[in-house]
């Protein structure tokens, strides 16, 4: 089963956290069964950026990329080359570091109108 480092965020785990899950499990259902609450506003639907991650270790064993995921990736705070929507990076069998960036855009927690 893989392992997911996750770097320390200051909202989501200040002292970092180590979690698994099964192969074939998206890096953002692996955070949230383990109790790190990343946002994920459009509930795993790749119509956000909310649940963006970078992905420091691992990025090259994750599954490829679509097309509405790139498109929406364009939209993220502090885009990087190994940027993932984590609601769409699906696990393989090999450990990832990864770091949550510190904002999203999420317009819905920054209060603006609906």
């Amino acid at each position: 089963m893989p392992v997911i480092q996750i770097l320390p965020h200051p909202e989501y785990c200040p002292q970092g956290a180590t979690v698994s899950a099964p192969a074939g499990t998206s890096i953002c259902e692996a955070l949230l069964d383990n109790g790190i609450p990343i946002e994920h506003a459009c509930e795993m639907s790749c119509a956000c950026t909310t649940c963006h991650v970078i992905v420091r270790k691992g990025y090259d064993s994750l599954n490829p990329t679509e097309e509405c995921e790139d498109d929406m990736l364009d939209r993220a705070w502090g885009l990087e080359p190994q940027s993932r929507l984590s609601c769409q990076a699906i696990l393989a069998q090999q450990d990832l570091v990864i770091e949550i960036p510190r904002y999203s855009i999420n317009h819905a927690k920054e209060g603006a109108p609906t």
